[in-house]
């Protein structure tokens, strides 16, 4: 597949499936960003003052409004990132629940905490920050933004998008349904920058007095130069980066059921996600059973188009993943580890990668990279304590999973485990009642649950006294 450039001021969008030219868009020039940036201010100012149920109606309009059309984005998110049509729903219908979450739940989670001191009252109540610029990615285009977007504009916050390029379509997609919900005009607004002036872009706006804070879903190396310019702002940042998560797989552990779980995690959303399983850690006296277990399931994967509901992993996004993926996989074979299933290109248009699953040498150590793609690599450990050092053999620190037949064994050991989520027997995953976000190199802060609704506000001390 050939890339296609943007035309000149324009961005253009690609089916990674087919390599076809979706639409191009025209990219905001610094007039019209600074149009919306005071547009989003002024709006801002306005929806804070309103009572929170009167922001929550709105969230839950969004949510109404994403059930109706859940088959228009599905087709969009699919159209523009490759992910098969069926998880493309699945991403609309979590984001529609998470609306209704923050809708349903925000109130409590915002209300005044009273504390008791010698003054007449005294407590703690959260007011929003402000504008909040959200630097998203591409592999979830439309949960990613929701994610962050559901809490932090109920708490009263505004918020600039800049979105992935290669996603143009549902950046624009988000901020019509917002709009379209009744959310005031501009209050959440999206900037559409072409690649090559991104860097520039976003730190300019890091830097702007009318942003409050920042937040990004990314890449290690984008996170460092998020991190560096709301440093040099004095700005609070949330930091969701990437993962290397382990799932261990202990001795007593049901192996199928471990197996399928494997399969699930590594391979949903073409591998293209920063919480899969992406090292497989299993205890020495089973792994020849999981292994066989393991190449058998991910042979039976159907790669295909995404549109057709009997494919089980579409493509990857962009033509430069696949050589990135496959370049990965040809420097873990030369570090030693051995192919037990795919490990090449397929021979088809379009951006696909046959399902790849690799064996760590005995006793050896691999690079530490994280695969954004298809690829999964299996360990073998000789025991807990083994298999405790092979998952913190990394820098990064976002999740991680334990299967076991004991759960007070999963627990023992997983909380050895360095991570910032931890589940014994089920699939790393995000869920808007619980906190989440990573340690090490995966970033900090927190999104969802309590904690997110809090990150993007004020935690104020009030303090009264009698007259």
């Amino acid at each position: 597949m050939t890339a296609v450039p943007a035309a000149v001021g324009g961005i253009a969008t690609i089916d990674p499936a087919t390599g076809e030219v979706l639409a191009v868009y025209q990219e905001h020039d610094e007039g019209a960003r600074e149009e919306i940036l005071a547009g989003a201010a002024a709006a801002q100012r306005r929806w804070r003052a309103l009572p929170i149920r009167s922001r929550a109606a709105a969230l839950t309009a969004a949510a109404g409004l994403l059930d109706e059309r859940a088959g228009r984005y599905a087709a969009l998110i699919t159209r523009e990132m490759g992910k098969p049509l069926a998880e493309a729903r699945a991403e609309v219908a979590k984001c529609s629940r998470t609306l209704r979450f923050y809708a349903d739940e925000g109130e409590r989670l915002l209300a005044d905490e009273p504390v008791a001191t010698e003054a007449l009252a005294s407590r703690v109540s959260y007011e929003p920050l402000g504008l909040v610029l959200a630097v998203m990615p591409w592999n979830f285009p439309f949960w990613q933004v929701l994610r962050f977007a559901a809490p932090a504009l109920l708490a009263g916050n505004g918020a600039i998008l800049k979105h992935s390029p290669n996603v143009s379509g549902c950046a624009v997609a988000l901020a019509e349904l917002l709009a379209d919900a009744g959310f005031p005009p501009g209050l959440f607004a999206t900037l559409l920058v072409a690649e090559p002036q991104v860097p520039g872009v976003v730190a300019a706006l890091v830097a702007d007095p009318r942003i409050a804070a920042v937040t990004l879903t990314g890449s290690e190396r984008a996170g460092s130069a998020i991190g560096a310019a709301a440093g040099r702002a004095l700005k609070k940042a949330v930091l969701e980066l990437g993962g290397s998560d382990p799932l261990v797989v202990l001795a007593d552990a049901d192996l199928p059921r471990a197996v399928d779980a494997a399969v699930r995690s590594r391979f949903g959303n073409g591998g293209q996600s920063c919480i899969a399983a992406k090292r497989f850690i299993v205890a020495a006296e089973v792994a020849d059973d999981f292994e066989r277990l393991l190449a058998a399931a991910v042979a039976a994967l159907r790669v295909g188009d995404p549109t057709d509901p009997a494919t089980d992993v579409g493509p990857l996004a962009r033509p430069d993943l696949v050589t990135g993926l496959h370049r990965q996989v040809g420097d873990l074979v030369a570090a030693g580890a051995r192919l037990l299933v795919g490990g090449h290109r397929l021979d088809r248009p379009g951006c696909y990668y046959a399902p790849t699953v690799l064996l760590a040498p005995a006793g050896g150590v691999l690079p530490d990279v994280e695969t954004f793609g298809p690829a999964a690599v299996v360990y073998r450990a000789a025991d807990d304590d083994e298999a405790v050092e092979l998952a913190n053999s990394t820098a990064y620190g976002l999740g991680a999973a334990v299967w076991t037949g004991d759960v007070a064994r999963g627990l023992r050991v997983g909380a050895r485990i360095e991570s910032g989520a931890l589940f014994v027997n089920g699939v790393v995953a995000s869920d808007p009642r619980l906190p989440f976000g990573g340690v090490k190199r995966s970033g900090y802060g927190r999104e969802l649950g309590a904690l997110g609704i809090r990150e993007f506000t004020n935690p104020r001390t009030v303090w009264v006294n009698a007259p």
